[in-house]
């Protein structure tokens, strides 16, 4: 049974600063299970959290973290916060990285480079914005590709080089986000001969959401999977 939780949260701006519905959403489950205690939040601007109910939740540092004796740390906000701080958080806790986004509506998508601008020749068919390895697209779109990095690191004799990602940008997709999983066995692919498995899954989501509605719940279900595993890198 976890004893603690910690949730960074991360904000946007909508006419004024608030919470991202990701964190929004894990700070109420987290307090609404028994089995949970949440330990703290912590947001880089502290006027997102003034309508927050408890006060002695908010951290203020975030170097303070240790004198929380959190069991498990998650954070849903933005890769370079793992990249910062993650090293120091394991010394003190589990630490769960938490950023699951599955878009394909052009207006779903979060991208740098020269994706951003490819992105802006969608018209009325779809367009395949990148086919190539996994490791090259990261960078480019950090906000849509955690399906695709999670099958890097599971295929640990393939990893980000040699784990094929793809995004495609459909105007007319208004209802789902949609990822396919697609591996290949002995036999020769070519010839369509290999084994060959392919997974579809279709998540509900509005337009312009850059998480799909079915994902919240998964979200609560890997943090109760995530503590305790030991030493290591672990999906849950």
């Amino acid at each position: 049974m976890f004893t603690r939780n910690w949730l960074k949260l991360q904000l946007y701006i909508v006419q004024k600063c608030t919470i991202h519905k990701h964190g929004k959403y894990l700070v109420q489950t987290i307090q609404d299970d028994d089995r949970l205690e949440l330990a703290f939040i912590w947001n880089r601007a502290r006027e997102a959290l003034e309508d927050f109910g408890n006060k002695e939740l908010i951290l203020e540092e975030l170097n303070d973290f240790p004198q929380r004796q959190a069991d498990l740390i998650v954070e849903v906000a933005h890769p370079k916060i793992t990249h910062e701080w993650g090293p120091k958080f394991l010394q003190n806790a589990d630490y769960m990285a938490l950023k699951v986004t599955m878009t394909k509506h052009p207006s779903s998508f979060k991208l740098e480079g020269d994706l951003k601008k490819k992105i802006e020749e969608v018209s009325e068919e779809p367009l395949v914005l990148y086919d190539g390895p996994v490791r090259n697209l990261c960078p480019l779109a950090p906000n849509n590709v955690n399906t695709m990095a999670a099958a890097a690191l599971a295929a640990h004799n393939l990893g980000f080089d040699k784990v094929q990602g793809s995004i495609i940008a459909d105007p007319k997709l208004e209802n789902w986000h949609i990822v396919e999983v697609e591996t290949w066995g002995p036999g020769s692919i070519e010839n369509k001969t290999a084994f060959h498995v392919k997974t579809v899954r279709k998540n509900p989501a509005n337009v312009g959401a850059v998480t799909g509605s079915a994902t919240y719940a998964s979200f609560f279900s890997s943090i109760l999977g995530a503590h305790g595993k030991g030493p290591g890198l672990h999906l849950c």
